[in-house]
Formats: structure tokens, C-alpha cells, sequence
């Protein structure tokens, strides 16, 4: 296929036709999150299996996206988006608190969205990888967003007095890297631990960052 078909316009069922678009985009991102975070995942779907897994057409399929490689990365968005907002949402209810406190908070919740449901782990750190340049590239840029929340927070944590002052780049960058493998690595049994033993772990290491041996904090 070269490119997406025209789709139809026009009210059809008390719907219009965006909101059929939006329904059945939602339907083909649902069945690829069955498909490509469970079995047979991505490498091994087809066009058809995914359309089938969501009661749609093929023909419906190239209405809404040109390649599968377009839903993977469509759902990548979408998983990470998931995270990002539950995080937003413990930073407002944190607003106020110590930096420790705000740490857990967040850790927290990030844990929790991306573990409720292990076929978002898949995505996020298995069926992304390697697959083209191009997701690669995506992959990096949805990274570097998370490293740059942890610099934020580190920066207002700094100006309250409540982290040492200096470029947090590399070292959050290491930082998110701990996190993905620890996340994926308990998601897959390889850590003995509970959950909320490993983002208790987390913390310490970012309070560890934050807060090197020797500095005196001013807040």
C-alpha cells in the first residue's frame, strides 16, 4: 500500500465520521496492544491478525494508518502518555512536599501505571527495539523526555535548597536507564522483590544523585 485510503465522510449511526475515526483507531491500538505486548507480538503480526483481533477490515486498517510499524509507534506514544500523565498527576499532589516524599510519590506512580498491565512493559522495552531507525529515533525522544522531568525536578529541588546545584543531564540519563532495566527485569521475574521494594530502591538512588555524600543541604 502506498499511502492511507480517502475515508468516508459524512453521519452514519449517530456518529460522524471523526468520531467513527477515532473509534476505530482506538480499536486497532486495543487489539495491538494484545498482539504486540502478548503473542505472537509485533514481529509476528500481520496486517490481517491485527484487523481480525480488532473486528475491523484490512481496508479499514489503511484508512487509519499506512504500515504496522505506524501502530507500534502510534502505541508506544500511547503507553508512555499513560505513564507521563499518572506522573503529572502525583507532581501536582506532591506540590509542597520534601523532595524524599515527592520522589516516592512519583516513583510511585510511574511504577503503578506501567506495571498494571505487563503488555505495556512489552512495549515500552521489548517490541520498540530495533525495529527501524525511525522508532529508534522516537524511542530516544520519548527518553530524553523523562530525563529532562528529572532535570527539572532536580533544578527546583536545587533552588529550594533541597539537592546540590549542577547539570543533572548525564546523570539522570543513567538514572532512567537504571529504572527501565529494573522495571522490565522485575517485570519478568528476575528481581525477587516487590514492587514497592524496588521503587523504594529507586528513590534511594535518586536521593543519592541528588544529594551526594559530603554536601550540606540548605532547606
Amino acid at each position: 500500500m502506498g499511502g492511507r485510503l480517502r475515508q468516508p465522510t459524512g453521519r452514519y449511526a449517530g456518529k460522524s465520521a471523526e468520531e467513527r475515526q477515532a473509534e476505530r483507531r482506538r480499536r486497532f491500538l486495543d487489539a495491538a496492544l494484545q498482539l504486540f505486548g502478548d503473542a505472537p507480538g509485533f514481529r509476528a503480526a500481520t496486517v490481517a491478525s491485527l484487523s481480525e483481533a480488532a473486528g475491523l477490515s484490512t481496508r479499514q486498517f489503511y484508512e487509519e494508518f499506512r504500515t504496522l510499524e505506524d501502530v507500534l509507534a502510534a502505541l508506544h506514544l500511547q503507553v508512555n502518555s499513560w505513564a507521563e500523565q499518572a506522573v503529572l498527576a502525583a507532581l501536582a499532589e506532591a506540590e509542597g512536599l520534601s523532595l524524599a516524599e515527592r520522589a516516592a510519590m512519583i516513583f510511585r506512580a510511574y511504577a503503578a501505571n506501567v506495571t498494571a498491565d505487563p503488555r505495556r512493559i512489552r512495549i515500552t522495552f521489548v517490541e520498540i527495539i530495533g525495529v527501524s531507525p525511525r522508532l529508534e529515533e522516537q524511542r530516544l525522544a520519548r527518553r530524553a523526555r523523562w530525563v529532562e522531568l528529572i532535570c527539572a525536578e532536580a533544578r527546583a529541588a536545587a533552588a529550594r535548597g533541597e539537592a546540590a546545584p549542577r547539570d543533572y543531564r548525564i546523570a539522570a540519563a543513567a538514572f532512567i536507564g537504571s529504572v527501565n532495566g529494573v522495571i522490565h527485569d522485575w517485570s519478568a521475574g528476575w528481581v525477587d522483590a516487590t514492587l514497592d521494594e524496588v521503587v523504594d530502591e529507586l528513590v534511594r538512588q535518586l536521593l543519592g544523585i541528588l544529594r551526594p555524600g559530603g554536601w550540606e543541604g540548605t532547606a
